[in-house]
């Protein structure tokens, strides 16, 4: 099957299986499938780049088997470049890698699609804008990180409205603008009303009153959508 960021609806939802249960991984993934889910956001996490460690290649290979849905992986590496072969033969669609450490953005970026998966930059909130600017001819997606990168349930910089307006004015119709971290009822209006057309929500998602992931999913594409008009 042939996933590609230019078939997802806009606005997207990405349910980041970060939050989710893992010790009931593939029903999870499932579940968020029947619930309209658009994508599902991995958060790969190596304890140098950033403080906490997630999982690498043979989980996503396991993610890879249970669902035909885009994977959307962001690497929080240190080198992502030494990793990035594997990530895709395990079934990543997109890889997204982060410009603070990477010396030639542009020859990343090329790499990664001659490995068959869409490229995506990003740096964390305080990072460089310079660099996704200069970056962001040769991707797929831009990622505008809300939170700092290597933990969950952060709370929403809304300092970073104006970055994603910015950078919204820099890409062409055919390149996704992504934001994560903090993304919920409340905030997924107006990371949309800015620019954003790619939201990443996790514990918005699964913590659902009652579980009901279908009615968290649609709210805040409803919300979304209301947002970007």
């Amino acid at each position: 099957m042939t996933r590609s960021l230019l078939d997802l609806p806009r606005p997207a939802i990405a349910p980041s299986i970060l939050a989710s249960d893992f010790a009931h991984l593939a029903d999870e993934i499932a579940m968020v499938e029947d619930a309209g889910a658009d994508l599902l956001h991995l958060d790969v996490m190596d304890g140098h780049f950033v403080p906490n460690l997630t999982f690498g290649p043979v989980i996503v290979e396991k993610i890879r088997s249970v669902t035909d849905l885009l994977l959307d992986v962001h690497l929080m590496l240190d080198e992502p470049g030494r990793f990035i072969q594997a990530f895709a033969d395990a079934g990543a669609d997109n890889l997204t890698f982060h410009a603070e450490v990477v010396a030639d953005p542009e020859a990343l970026a090329g790499r990664i699609r001659q490995l068959g998966c869409a490229a995506g930059v990003t740096v964390n909130p305080d990072g460089p804008a310079e660099r996704l600017r200069a970056a962001a001819p040769h991707v797929d997606l831009v990622l505008v990180m809300s939170v700092f990168a290597g933990f969950g349930g952060q709370k929403f910089i809304r300092d970073v409205l104006p970055k994603i307006q910015t950078i919204k004015g820099w890409l062409n119709p055919r390149q996704r603008l992504e934001v994560d971290g903090g993304i919920d009822d409340e905030t997924v209006g107006e990371a949309a009303a800015a620019g954003a057309d790619t939201l990443v929500a996790g514990t918005a998602i699964f913590d659902a009153p009652g579980g009901d992931y279908a009615a968290a999913i649609a709210n805040l594409r409803r919300r979304a959508a209301a947002g970007g008009d």
